[in-house]
């Protein structure tokens, strides 16, 4: 939903924390969920020159996750609930594998961009069903992944603190 896009934020935001460099993680130097290599290409794109991605400024993070998050998994037009719980997996693993798990949990071909198709089979399936379905399923690849050992904890807290948020999001 449209004026779900702030609160959305906030969310991710809480999970995302400050500036790391962990040598495990393979998104390597970033600050509040913004890995370098995005924070060069937002300012590139922007005539901008680079710079160190703990400079980010909080205009530049709206900015960033509206743009190459929010907008991109249809957060404007997903109900709410679905829209936080989508966009939250969207920074944590990417755009196109929230939009291809989205897609397969609500039954139409995972081309990993929601559209039309997509947004209609979420109405239809239930935006609870779909947010605890999605959920679900994002965990199930966290688990599956090889550095889970070091990050399954606060992947597993955050997926249900989604989970939680969202299905309190959802309108009656």
């Amino acid at each position: 939903m449209k004026e779900n896009f702030g609160g959305a934020l906030a969310k991710v935001l809480v999970h995302e924390g400050g500036y790391v460099n962990d040598p495990v993680d393979p998104g390597g130097a970033t600050n509040k969920g913004v890995t370098q290599a995005v924070y060069d290409s937002w300012r590139t794109s922007h005539g901008q020159a680079k710079q160190s991605v703990k400079a980010l400024s909080v205009d530049e993070i709206a900015g960033i996750y509206r743009l190459l998050y929010w907008d991109r998994v249809r957060g404007d037009d997903l109900a709410s609930g679905l829209d936080y719980a989508t966009f939250d997996f969207a920074v944590n693993s990417g755009v196109s594998r929230a939009a291809k798990f989205l897609q397969s949990v609500v039954g139409v071909a995972g081309d990993g961009v929601i559209g039309r198709q997509t947004l209609e089979a979420a109405m239809r399936f239930g935006t609870r069903q779909a947010i605890t379905a999605l959920c679900n399923k994002r965990l199930g690849f966290l688990r599956g992944l090889k550095i889970f050992w070091r990050f399954g904890k606060g992947w597993t807290t955050r997926v249900e603190a989604v989970r939680s948020a969202a299905l309190a999001m959802v309108r009656q």
